[in-house]
C-alpha cells in the first residue's frame, strides 16, 4: 500500500471541519499581524501551516490557543461559533498546543511532566500507580517505543524522545486538535522520521493536527493539506497532492502561485 492510499481513510473526515477561522484580524498597535485569515483544520487530517517569518503563523496559533483575542472575525469549532478568551477556554474544547520549547521540566520524569498541574490525588496524596499506568497507556496507544521508561528524567532524553513525551502529554487529556510548532526543529534524520510517524498516528486516531514547519520536505512527507501564509493572510489552502515545493515557495515569497 502506498503512503497516499494509507492516508485516504483519514481524508474521508466529516464535511464540517473541526476548526474554521473566518476573516480573523489581529493588530498590535500599528502592526497588522493578521489581515483576515481564513483557515480550516479537519479532523483526521494533518494541516501544515507554512510561511516566512512574520507571515502570521504564530499569531494565528495563539488566537486558536486563546492567548490572543481577535479584533475581528470568527472562530468556528465543530460547526458552531466560539469565542476563546483564554487558554483554559481553548483547552476545554480539546485544543492543545505543543510549542517549540516543549514546556517540559528537565528535572522531572515522564509521568511527572505528563501530569504536571493535573496530578491525580487521593486524600491529599499523589496516586503514583494510576498516573504511571495512564502515561504508559498513552505512549503505548501512540506506539511510542523510543521511551524505555516513564520514570526516566526528561533531562536524560534525546530531542526525539522529548518531542514524543510533549505530544503524548497533549493528547492524553481528551484532545481533539493538536497544534505542533516546529516539531522536527534541530532533530536528526532518524528522530525526525520518528516524530513524523507520530504526527501521522495522531491523524489516524481521528485527531485534527496543525503543524507549523519551515521544513517543506517534512511538510510534504506528513501533511494532507497545506495552508500558505504571507503578510497576515492565507494565500493558498488545499490538498498536498494539488501542489509542489516550488509552488509553495512562490506563494510564500510573492503571494501568488508559480
Amino acid at each position: 500500500m502506498s503512503d497516499e492510499q494509507a492516508r485516504q481513510p483519514a481524508r474521508d473526515a466529516a464535511a464540517e471541519p473541526l476548526l474554521r477561522l473566518e476573516g480573523v484580524v489581529k493588530s498590535f498597535g500599528a502592526v497588522h499581524a493578521l489581515r483576515g485569515v481564513d483557515l480550516t483544520a479537519p479532523a483526521g487530517q494533518v494541516t501544515a501551516l507554512v510561511g516566512d517569518n512574520g507571515a502570521g503563523k504564530s499569531v494565528t496559533v495563539k488566537v486558536v490557543a486563546g492567548t490572543y483575542l481577535p479584533d475581528k472575525g470568527q472562530l468556528h469549532w465543530e460547526g458552531r461559533p466560539v469565542r476563546l478568551r483564554s487558554p483554559r477556554d481553548s483547552s476545554a474544547l480539546g485544543i492543545e498546543v505543543v510549542y517549540q520549547d516543549l514546556a517540559l521540566c528537565d528535572n522531572l520524569d515522564v509521568v511527572q511532566n505528563m501530569f504536571l498541574g493535573r496530578e491525580v490525588t487521593k486524600r491529599g496524596l499523589l496516586v503514583e500507580d494510576a498516573m504511571e499506568s495512564a502515561a504508559m497507556s498513552t505512549l503505548a496507544d501512540l506506539r511510542v517505543t523510543t521511551v524505555q521508561s516513564v520514570r526516566l528524567p526528561v533531562a536524560a532524553m534525546s530531542g526525539g524522545q522529548r518531542q514524543s513525551v510533549a505530544v503524548a502529554k497533549a493528547v492524553m487529556w481528551n484532545s481533539k486538535l493538536v497544534i505542533l510548532d516546529e516539531p522536527t526543529a534541530a532533530l536528526g534524520v532518524a528522530q525526525t522520521h520518528q516524530v513524523l510517524e507520530l504526527v501521522r498516528r495522531l491523524a489516524e486516531r481521528g485527531l485534527g493536527v496543525i503543524i507549523i514547519s519551515h521544513n517543506l520536505t517534512d511538510v510534504f512527507a506528513v501533511a494532507d493539506r497545506i495552508a500558505v501564509m504571507r503578510l497576515g493572510r492565507v494565500v493558498s489552502e488545499g490538498p498536498t497532492t494539488a501542489t509542489d515545493v516550488q509552488t509553495v515557495v512562490e506563494q510564500m515569497t510573492t503571494g501568488v502561485a508559480a
